[in-house]
Parts: structure tokens; C-alpha cells; sequence
């Protein structure tokens, strides 16, 4: 008998599967090499670039890091493609902290010249009511000054009266006659300062007018 007529022939049915078998088995392999690239792939970490300008004006692209004495100039982070992710912005000078410090100040003192008046008429009518109140406090000191003046006047009255007849003047007019002196001086005093608070509040609230003016426009 020929040898290839001697050879066990192999059923079909085990032929198939033993095919179907092998492309399942090339099919798994396939998958479980990609698996694996994929993990290898996200263990490597993403790749990160740094540009910055140095002490020359030459613009440098480095990958690990920025110095430490350009840092404060700002920089910028690129991805392996060369995109930008991150701008880093310069650190502000000393000037810039200063403006940003009085633009504060400046935000906060409007908000609250807000919260008090509304309107320039607003202002006005305040302004009126404040500057009333002070001329009445010198109203009423300028009187209690010319009530002063009239008992002065009586006392050192009374006292010329004791010289005239050649007798000494009694301790106490003195003394009444020394108190009403130190009245009269707080007196003035007190007036001179309600009229240097009317002229500040004047300029306050004219500047308070203009202000106000400007944020409600």
C-alpha cells in the first residue's frame, strides 16, 4: 500500500475544531499583547516640557524644570506634542502689588460711599443736615459765651464797687471771676473746632458729590 495511502487520515470534525481552536488562540494573543502595551503605556508618565526665557532673552525648553532664578519671570508647559497646558504667569513687581493694593482700597471705599448715599441729592441733603448741626453747636457756644460776658461784667462791677469804698475784693469774685475766664476760653476753643469740622465737612462732601456722581453715571 503507498505511505500516503498508510497515513491515519484526520476526521474532519477534529480538523475544524483544531482550526477554530488556532484562531481563537492567535486572537487571545493578539488581545493580551495589546493589553499589555496599553498597561506599559499608562505606567509612562506623560512627558512634560518647560519653556522659559533666561538672563540672555534666549528662549529655553527644558525637561527638567525651570531654574529656580526664572521662576518668578513665569514660563510655560508643554505636552511631548509641543502644545501648551499651562501658562505659569510672571510674579508681580512691587509697583503691581502696590496698584493692586490701592485699586482694593479704592473698591472697598466706594462700596461703602455706596452703602451711605445713593444719589447725589442724597449727599446734599446729608451735607445740609451735618453743616446745620454744627452751626447750631456754634450758635449755642457763641450764647453761652455773651451769657459769660454779662456775669463778667457784674462781678468785675462788684469788685470795682469794693475798691472804690477801700475795701479788698472778696476772694470769691475772684475766684468767679477766674472760672468765668476758663469757660470763655473752652468756650472758643470748642467753637474753633466746630468751624474747622465745617470746613472739612464741606470738602468731604463735595468730594463725596463728585464721587458719587462717577459710580452711579
Amino acid at each position: 500500500m503507498p505511505f500516503w495511502r498508510a497515513q491515519k487520515r484526520c476526521p474532519s470534525g477534529a480538523l475544524q475544531r483544531l482550526v477554530r481552536g488556532s484562531g481563537a488562540l492567535t486572537l487571545w494573543l493578539s488581545l493580551a499583547v495589546l493589553a499589555s502595551t496599553a498597561v506599559q503605556a499608562a505606567d509612562v508618565p506623560e512627558v512634560r516640557l518647560y519653556r522659559y526665557i533666561d538672563s540672555r532673552g534666549v528662549t529655553v525648553i527644558d525637561r527638567l524644570g525651570v531654574p529656580a532664578e526664572y521662576v518668578a519671570k513665569g514660563y510655560e508647559v508643554l505636552n511631548a506634542r509641543g502644545r501648551v497646558v499651562q501658562v505659569i504667569p510672571p510674579a508681580p513687581t512691587a509697583e503691581q502689588i502696590r496698584q493692586a493694593e490701592a485699586a482694593k482700597v479704592q473698591a472697598e471705599a466706594n462700596a461703602k460711599l455706596l452703602s451711605l448715599y445713593g444719589s447725589v441729592e442724597e449727599v446734599d441733603r446729608v451735607k445740609t443736615r451735618k453743616l446745620a448741626e454744627l452751626d447750631t453747636l456754634i450758635d449755642v457756644a457763641q450764647g453761652n459765651i455773651q451769657g459769660l460776658a454779662n456775669q463778667q461784667r457784674s462781678l468785675q462791677g462788684q469788685a470795682a464797687d469794693q475798691e472804690r469804698a477801700g475795701r479788698p475784693v472778696p476772694q470769691a469774685i475772684i475766684e468767679q471771676l477766674d472760672d468765668l475766664r476758663s469757660q470763655q476760653q473752652k468756650l472758643q476753643a470748642d467753637i474753633a473746632g466746630y468751624q474747622a469740622a465745617r470746613t472739612r465737612a464741606e470738602a468731604d462732601f463735595a468730594a463725596d458729590r463728585v464721587r458719587v456722581q462717577q459710580l452711579t453715571r
